[in-house]
């Protein structure tokens, strides 16, 4: 890969409520520079340009491929719009980094997949959990053999209403409707943070089972889910519940999520990341009967988007790899829509052998046109 001379030149595309957390990334940064936006909005548009100062603008895409100053473009649209871009930015030869999770189709993961491998552009998914401190510590830890040989590894997420800031409704009708295609945010969207980690910590995952239910209809929580892994013994899981009265104190969504390890040896607890209502430090590992607490590690959810969103420019300025591939992020939609077909179903499911024909007759949708 050829080591990239000079900081690359970035094309947001959308810059929707997300891109809050995007920007930040690219101020001050040596290796890319935030060159231009574009969005289907104009008001959208012009109130960024202002926010942010940046001068160049577009309404269509392909304004932006064509535009041979631009080196990577950002694809920040719904989920089910992500491959028509996608696929013909790596066709244009950008290196693209996408929001997650990839697609809502096995056949679009897939097309955006191979055009990664016949583009001279890089490909990553964007996952920020991957990146945030405490997180990337406790995977330390675990390598190191601080727990012994890890056991389970269990996700925890409760969401609410209060707590965090405003948040758009508009921001969020589009994931209604994948609500009611028997999608949902907390296990196929939110959900796809913790399936990445528990892929990234342990590996490709075997086969999974679980239940899920719904709250107002729309919610899929709360739901009981676990996984077994193909390449050793740990065996994992997610629990998560709906409440609508619980308090989550956080900048960014009412979020409370925690992660425990287990291993031969100790025991490592994770108790924060978007929001926080315990009041315990971030990290704590315990072992030969003592505890040993990690105070002093940044907390902010907002450092684990600058940090992921600045590796990829990174990677390709140094001529490296970056966390997500494409083809990790297929994985994680595969295990995502095993762990709702075992639920439908109330059968063990591989995320191997997940298609869009076993998605629509479980799901009752009918199969996505994957004509070119």
């Amino acid at each position: 890969m050829t080591v990239q001379p000079r900081p690359l030149n970035v094309a947001m595309i959308g810059v929707g409520d997300i891109t809050d957390l995007h920007y930040p990334a690219y101020v001050d940064f040596d290796q890319a520079v935030l060159h231009t936006i574009c969005d289907a909005s104009e008001s959208a548009l012009a109130r960024r340009s202002a926010q942010w100062g940046v001068k160049h603008k577009a309404t269509d895409y392909r304004q932006v491929l064509v535009d041979p100053d631009i080196d990577l473009v950002e694809v920040n649209l719904p989920h089910h719009l992500h491959k028509e871009v996608v696929v013909a930015a790596l066709g244009a030869g950008k290196h693209v980094a996408c929001q997650k999770p990839i697609a809502t189709t096995i056949a679009d993961a897939k097309a955006m997949v191979t055009a990664a491998e016949k583009s001279r552009g890089s490909f990553r998914v964007l996952e920020n959990f991957v990146f945030y401190p405490p997180y990337e510590k406790a995977r330390e830890l675990i390598l190191a053999g601080e727990i012994g040989d890890p056991l389970t590894i269990r996700f925890k997420l409760g969401t609410g209403l209060f707590g965090s800031r405003w948040i758009p409704l508009k921001s969020e009708l589009w994931h209604l409707r994948e609500s009611e295609k028997g999608m949902g945010q907390a296990v196929f969207d939110d959900g796809y943070h913790k399936l990445s980690m528990a892929m990234h910590y342990f590996g490709p995952v075997a086969s999974v089972m679980g239940f899920i239910g719904r709250s107002f209809n729309y919610i899929d929580e709360p739901a009981q889910l676990m996984w077994r892994y193909k390449d050793n013994q740990v065996l994992g899981s997610f629990d998560n519940a709906f409440s609508p009265n619980l308090y989550t104190f956080s900048k960014y969504f009412p979020a409370d999520e925690r992660i425990e390890v287990v291993g031969t040896r100790g025991m490592i607890f994770l108790s924060q990341c978007t929001g926080q209502i315990m009041d315990a430090p971030p990290l704590i590992l315990y072992r030969d009967g003592k505890s040993v607490l990690f105070e002093d590690l940044e907390t902010d959810w907002q450092a684990s988007f600058t940090a992921g969103i600045r590796d990829f420019p990174a990677a390709i300025c140094e001529g490296r790899q970056t966390l997500i591939s494409g083809k990790r992020a297929l994985e994680i939609l595969q295990m995502a829509f095993a762990l709702i077909i075992a639920a439908q179903k109330g059968v063990e499911v591989r995320p191997d052998e997940v298609s869009d024909d076993m998605i629509a007759e479980t799901l009752g949708k009918t199969k996505p046109d994957t004509t070119p």
